[in-house]
């Protein structure tokens, strides 16, 4: 599976779930699926890999005020390593 994006609106929130590995082809799909106001969840936990605008685009949206839930470990270092690059 290349990549594979999933919205379900639930009472409190939006979870939007990524699956298979994160690309920058994926990216403008991804980020539409983030798009809206109220509480969002991304569930990573079928995330295989992220390329850098993979992970550029999962910071983006946790510094917008996401919760990321299930993020496999080696992903989560990416994330918080381009974060503390860019502060």
């Amino acid at each position: 599976m290349e990549c594979w994006i999933g919205v379900v609106t639930e009472v409190d929130r939006r979870v939007v779930r990524v699956a298979g590995r994160l690309g920058v082809a994926h990216v403008p799909e991804f980020l539409t699926a983030c798009e809206g106001s109220g509480a969002l969840e991304l569930n990573l936990t079928d995330l295989a890999s992220a390329d850098t605008a993979g992970v550029e685009a999962l910071q983006r949206i946790r510094r917008k005020g996401a919760t990321l839930v299930g993020t496999p470990g080696y992903i989560q270092m990416k994330i918080d390593s381009l974060s503390a690059r860019q502060d």
